[in-house]
């Protein structure tokens, strides 16, 4: 079964910190990435840039609307994911427990619906 672990965050508290804590915390990041590689239950994960590049787009009364930013005004941001692929919930929390921003801010785990390849076209 894939999971979608989504890390929220917020992006404030980043630009907070000092060039060291900026450095720890990627270290950690490489060190969990290696670690989740190396287990197998990898599929692939991307870090998303800030809120202030992002787009959404609503249709509404058959017209196009599209506003600068995420959809809402929250204090955590969807920062990044890791696609996982494990063999149960369990296992696809444990691994969202040791993600490094699940200390500073939340972790959202949840699983794929996959779309059988006949209906990908």
């Amino acid at each position: 079964m894939q999971y979608l672990l989504m890390i929220h965050d917020d992006e404030a508290k980043f630009e907070r910190m000092s060039e060291q804590e900026a450095r720890d915390l990627l270290a950690e990041y490489g060190a969990f990435t290696a670690a989740i590689r190396e287990s197998g239950a990898f599929v692939g994960a991307n870090r998303l840039r800030p809120v202030t590049t992002a787009a959404t787009v609503r249709i509404r009364d058959g017209e196009q609307v599209v506003t600068d930013g995420p959809f809402a005004e929250t204090k955590e941001q969807l920062g990044g994911y890791y696609l996982i692929d494990v063999e149960t919930l369990d296992e696809a929390l444990e691994w969202a427990a040791k993600i490094p921003s699940a200390r500073l801010g939340s972790i959202e785990v949840r699983p794929i619906m996959q779309i059988p390849a006949e209906v990908k076209s």
